[in-house]
């Protein structure tokens, strides 16, 4: 009799549970294109990237690459770099977006931490991206990287959470709860 009285008490405790979780639909990610996390009206120019230097590049161009003036100029351009602004009304979206991985934090066969960019190479060459064009992104279970060749989807909640790494500043994080590959085949024309 117990036994009854605790299945029925159980049961009856269980649907309404189960009802509310099955009309609960989850949030549909946004989908965004790298030029979404752009403001409108940010521009970038040589200018804004080195200052009255860009008026000559030729004498730029002369420069020694390890010269007292050519470091100074490196040094503007990545900190113009890693100040680009984002978009905050964008802090807490659920978003995907597709991009290529650059390593931050791996054992032997998972990467747990990446930088996402729009582009194959960034970050490994000088100079990085602008910061709103670089996503910190964390996934805790770690996935597999393959070919750092192959372009991905992620999928999570982006924050306006700034990152600070040696390979680049990134504006934005997200903690991802889907990574999976991109199909070039599959793209929608325009899409990248």
């Amino acid at each position: 009799m117990r036994f009854l009285m605790l299945m029925t008490l159980l049961l009856s405790l269980a649907f309404p549970y189960a009802a509310a979780q099955a009309n609960t639909s989850p949030t549909a990610a946004t989908e965004l294109m790298w030029d979404d996390l752009m403001p409108e009206d940010y521009t970038l120019s040589l200018y804004d990237l080195f200052g009255e230097s860009a008026n000559s590049l030729e004498t730029m161009d002369s420069l020694d690459d390890f010269s007292p003036e050519a470091e100074a100029l490196m040094d503007r351009m990545l900190q113009v770099l890693a100040s680009a602004p984002v978009r905050e009304e964008l802090d807490g979206k659920i978003i995907r977006i597709p991009g290529f991985v650059v390593p931050l934090e791996a054992d032997m066969n998972r990467v747990t931490r990446f930088f996402l960019v729009p582009y194959f190479g960034a970050c490994i060459h000088v100079p990085p991206p602008p910061s709103n064009q670089i996503i910190n992104v964390h996934f805790e279970p770690g996935t597999r990287v393959e070919s750092l060749y192959d372009a991905i989807w992620i999928e999570g909640r982006l924050s306006t959470e700034t990152f600070n790494h040696e390979m680049g500043t990134s504006g934005y994080t997200v903690e991802a709860v889907i990574i999976e590959p991109y199909d070039f085949d599959e793209a929608e024309e325009g899409e990248w």
